[in-house]
């Protein structure tokens, strides 16, 4: 089967249907590659829906990426919602694969997968979106010999993903969406780069991804454990040693960058802070209506713990708000009431 003579891989998140919209209207038919695209959907998604609207604004062929679908220049592949879409032999491969900064499709495993299968004739781009997916996958593509390509982030509706990129990876071109399309043309119509060796850490997550392999010898051979846990299954975690984006995997093969896995455990921190509050209060109630029917301590001492756990919740409740929360008490009044 002849395979498309390159590979265009989009990483979008938030306000990424309107700018892909902008950006696919730019691209003919004739297009010498193929184009495939995560857009973070919520699981329940329909993808047909996006599909059928990317149809109707680019002469591109567009299809909702499907197990085995062959690829072909000129025809744009997006992934199904609470799948990953990567690529084998010439073809699409759906797989529901441990989620990767905490995604499911994930941009990082979409363009892993197309340094580790097509190196320097893939083009990585990234679009408007939060947070960080897609800076480890446009490094995986510049370490593979590929061309990596950003939105500007002045003009992104979102623009965590695109800085993101530009402060961790060697970005090739930063566009507007309105000069992307042709840039690609131009970028796709070049001469056929001279491919480089993949470097063996992407050939192996690629694998990992791909469930082929996933043991915890063969994480060991990206990394080094460290006393850290994944918060999505609790296994131990290894710290990536390739490469300049800093990035944690476990041996069932949820990965993060440090910044992903950073936010992760600052939620999961707060919610247990938010827990301890909550506990707190009920104590708090517990020894009140104890005191009141005179029964435990003597009241002096039950009224003493009382004020201890109000100062205990006040200053927990004051951390989260100011610190947790990342942003000031509005008011002095979140004091607890007697």
């Amino acid at each position: 089967m002849h395979q498309p003579p390159r590979l265009v891989v989009i990483g979008t998140s938030a306000g990424g249907m309107p700018a892909l919209g902008r950006l696919v209207a730019q691209l003919p038919a004739s297009l010498e590659a193929a184009v495939l695209v995560v857009q973070h959907l919520a699981p329940e998604s329909l993808g047909q829906i996006l599909v059928d609207r990317l149809a109707k604004q680019t002469e591109l062929v567009c299809h909702l990426g499907a197990h085995g679908q062959h690829l072909h220049a000129g025809h744009l592949y997006l992934a199904p919602a609470d799948r990953h879409m990567l690529v084998k032999d010439g073809h699409v491969f759906i797989t529901k694969g441990p989620r990767e900064n905490h995604y499911r499709p994930a941009v990082d495993a979409l363009f892993r997968s197309a340094a580790a299968v097509y190196g320097a004739r893939t083009i990585g781009v990234v679009l408007t979106g939060m947070l960080h997916d897609g800076t480890a996958g446009l490094e995986f593509i510049k370490r593979a010999g590929g061309i990596t390509v950003v939105q500007d982030p002045q003009e992104a509706e979102f623009s965590s993903m695109p800085e993101s990129a530009l402060s961790n990876v060697q970005i090739d071109h930063v566009v507007p969406l309105s000069s992307m399309g042709p840039l690609l043309q131009q970028l796709t119509q070049a001469p056929a780069p001279q491919q480089v060796a993949i470097p063996p850490d992407i050939l192996l997550e690629a694998q990992i991804a791909e469930r082929v392999v996933g043991s915890t010898d063969d994480v060991e051979k990206l990394g080094r454990q460290v006393p850290l846990t994944c918060p999505d299954c609790g296994g131990s975690l290894w710290e990536m040693q390739h490469g300049e984006v800093l990035r944690y995997r476990c041996h069932t093969g949820h990965a993060f960058t440090a910044d992903s896995l950073m936010r992760v455990t600052q939620d999961s921190l707060e919610e247990s802070m938010w827990v301890a509050v909550r506990m707190l209060e009920e104590r708090k109630n517990l020894l009140a209506s104890m005191s009141r029917r005179g029964e435990g301590f003597g009241s002096p001492q039950q009224e003493e713990r009382i004020e201890e756990l109000k100062v205990h919740i006040n200053r927990l409740r004051q951390f989260l708000l100011n610190g947790a929360a990342g942003r000031p008490a509005e008011h002095g009044d979140m004091q607890v009431s007697s």
